[in-house]
């Protein structure tokens, strides 16, 4: 638990780059899961996740609390467990059945629009947050954090 709640604080400034990229994608995300019903309720079902209205409202929350989490460098580690988890679920609900072809998702609008080649196309936005997600929990959320802050406030308390 405390490689959960105690991350590394000492990373560079410029670690809140990257916090402010993936946190905010998954805070946006999270939002237009709840502002546009295609995107939340309406593509889980179409992909066939069990309990559609349920998991997207879940996922939803996960990713508006989770992002802004990211967003402040709070809780680093202990949020990006299940973005990681998500990021997963995610690639594979979706890529999967584009390589064979029988997405029930739209096809990209331009070739390639199956196979192999397709799916490194459309893969890379959920790569990149996968990437910059398992990035976050080894090196810590940087010195410009509310873990750091916290670092330090506990460093001076126990003086």
């Amino acid at each position: 638990m405390h490689w959960l709640t105690k991350p590394p604080v000492d990373g560079p400034r410029s670690m809140l780059l990257l916090r402010l990229m993936v946190g905010g994608v998954f805070f946006w995300e999270g939002l237009l899961k709840f502002v546009y019903v295609n995107q939340g309720v309406g593509r889980f079902t179409k992909l066939g996740i069990p309990f559609p209205a349920f998991t997207a409202n879940f996922v939803g929350c996960l990713e508006i609390v989770g992002g802004l989490l990211l967003l402040l460098g709070l809780l680093t580690r202990l949020i990006a467990v299940p973005f990681l988890i998500e990021m997963i679920a995610a690639m594979l609900s979706t890529k999967i059945s584009m390589y064979l072809g029988t997405s029930p998702l739209p096809l990209p609008p331009v070739p390639p629009q199956t196979g192999f080649w397709a799916v490194l196309h459309e893969i890379r936005s959920e790569y990149a947050q996968f990437m910059v997600v398992l990035y976050l929990p080894i090196n810590g959320p940087g010195k410009w954090s509310i873990d750091a802050l916290l670092d330090k406030l506990r460093a001076r308390k126990l003086r």
